[in-house]
């Protein structure tokens, strides 16, 4: 994993996307004027050996794309975090930068785009084209996943391909997104089930016009933790 990890943070495939990243960390937010951007692709961030995994969308351009961490940094992961650590999958509820000491207990988290697009938009030929990476990191995720949780019908769309690239087999018609929807993946070949959750994802949108409760992601997340055993 650490080897994908390298490999994710060098990717400059996609002109746009690294067009805007690197502008964004050139000229910086006014609050964060005195922050040297990580400017990169955003690597997933949690041990490798996760039982439950979070896929998001990408990183925001203030967020992942200044701190080097996934959800680290943003509103979206002050939400994220704080339910990870009510329900004991978190070293502390917040998450603002690498080296705060944040550890993530049985969870892996990480996105089907790794570089922050413009206006959180990424095209579907961005996904199409970061695909392999999730594929990868899927894969290597196999021998130990028990559940994943997806946020928004973005990343939903992503991973059902990049689940049946990685080994398991996808319903069809392909199962449509939804919160709290629910959908048994088994393996095509050797391994082990998996279970996928729907959430809407926890953007500031969602948040703050009550579509996502707190209450509402805990619910998912808790699911989806009792099935991975954690």
């Amino acid at each position: 994993m650490a080897g994908l990890d390298a490999l994710v943070t060098g990717c400059r495939a996609c002109p746009r996307l690294v067009e805007w990243r690197e502008e964004a960390a050139r000229v910086k937010r006014s609050a964060f004027r005195d922050w040297e951007y990580w400017g990169r692709p955003v690597p997933g961030f949690g041990p490798s050996d996760a039982a439950l995994v979070i896929i998001g969308l990408a990183p925001a351009a203030h967020g992942g794309n200044r701190t080097g961490r996934m959800f680290t940094g943003d509103r979206s992961g002050d939400v994220l975090f704080a339910a990870l650590y009510e329900l004991g999958l978190s070293s502390q509820p917040t998450s603002t930068r690498l080296g705060d000491g944040l550890q993530l207990h049985g969870v892996r988290v990480t996105a089907p785009v790794h570089c922050a697009p413009p206006g959180n938009r990424p095209t579907a030929r961005e996904r199409d084209t970061c695909r392999p990476w999730l594929e990868w990191e899927l894969r290597q995720l196999r021998s130990t996943a028990r559940s994943i949780v997806v946020l928004g019908g973005f990343g939903w769309l992503a991973a059902l391909p990049a689940l049946e690239a990685a080994g398991w087999t996808v319903p069809r018609p392909r199962p449509v997104f939804g919160h709290d929807v629910r959908v048994s993946l088994q393996p095509a070949a050797t391994g082990s089930p998996l279970r996928l959750f729907g959430c809407y994802h926890v953007s500031q949108r969602n948040i703050y016009t009550g579509r996502l409760t707190p209450a509402m992601l805990r619910t998912v997340l808790s699911s989806a933790a009792e099935t991975a055993g954690l």
